[in-house]
């Protein structure tokens, strides 16, 4: 049965119900139309709880266990992509994943967060939260990008970068910075996708492209609600109410002019029609690729400087 949360038992209810009468050897018309008032009135209760989502719902459905991953939308929205491993400095941290794509003739870097699909590989690419020698990956594929002429997707997903001590020996901020230095300053365009978690600088330093699009359901913050309600309130119980207050949602984003673009996700959230919402996501990335056609590298760079320098200027007070 589908993984429910907590905001959705009166789905799970209504769901235990249906598969009662659908294993029942009784075939009779009434079991039928029984089952047909239970499908109708999950379908309606459905619409009621997603058409109404708040803040920290919304962060509970974006960290889903059944939520898409960067693996399934990469083999989904690209024909070919061929992993590349390694930071040639320390080790592979595979809590960011990347390589070269190709959809059709047109060919793509792309970098990622990879939180894992089971409890083994979570552990191993440590919930998604990267390490320096990721985002030293990241770099290195960036600038590999930039020799070559590919565009680049990064699909973002993490709760942030790794806090712990061994990271912050090895240089964690600065790594963090001179991603988002090199997303600067690459001549290509760069086309960001916040699919779940867009967690502190750890997402940022994947996020700074020409382009931002978030999942309608994903979230995107300077730090977690938890983490913001230890701070403020020395209570991880006060989470619904920093959630609420960091304006971490798509639609938050977009007012804020912070993201460029939100997809819409299938009724219930992603994880509920995956090859639908990657779909989506593809024929997003081939409209927006299709924008910067032609478009010499000082004018992608500069827009790239512009959008950022500009983020919260009409909100100044004169």
């Amino acid at each position: 049965m589908q993984n429910f949360l907590d905001f959705e038992k009166p789905l799970l209810e209504i769901r235990s119900k249906i598969e009662e009468l659908r294993h029942l050897k009784d075939t009779s018309e009434n079991i039928a139309n029984e089952l047909t008032v239970l499908q109708e009135k999950f379908d309606k209760t459905l619409d009621e709880i997603y058409g109404n989502l708040t803040p920290i719902q919304k962060v509970k459905v974006c960290r889903h266990q059944d939520r898409p991953k960067f693996d399934e939308i990469v083999n989904r929205i690209f024909d070919k992509f061929e992993v590349i491993s390694g930071d040639r400095l320390y080790s592979d941290d595979t809590s960011i994943k990347g390589g070269l794509a190709k959809i059709d003739n047109q060919k793509f870097l792309v970098v990622g967060n990879d939180k894992g699909i089971d409890i083994d590989s979570r552990v191993k690419n440590n919930f998604g939260m990267a390490k320096p020698e990721g985002y030293r990956k990241a770099q290195r594929l960036f600038n590999l990008a930039n020799k070559f002429k590919l565009p680049i997707v990064t699909f973002i997903d993490t709760p942030g970068a790794f806090p712990g001590v061994e990271a912050e020996d090895r240089g964690q901020s600065e790594a963090i910075a001179s991603s988002i230095k090199c997303s600067i300053n690459i001549e290509t365009p760069i086309f960001s996708f916040i699919i779940g978690e867009g967690g502190s600088g750890g997402a940022v330093a994947l996020a700074t492209g020409n382009r931002v699009v978030m999942l309608e359901h994903a979230v995107y913050s300077v730090i977690s609600p938890e983490g913001c309600a230890s701070i403020l309130w020395r209570s991880a119980n006060e989470s619904e109410k920093a959630a609420q207050s960091l304006k971490l949602t798509a639609q938050d984003l977009f007012d804020l002019e912070v993201i460029d673009e939100i997809i819409k996700e299938p009724r219930g959230g992603a994880h509920r029609d995956v090859a639908g919402i990657c779909a989506q996501i593809k024929d997003c990335l081939l409209r927006v690729s299709r924008e910067f056609i032609g478009i010499s590298p000082d004018k992608i760079i500069s827009q790239r400087e512009e959008k950022y320098l500009g983020i919260g200027k009409k909100f100044l007070i004169n």
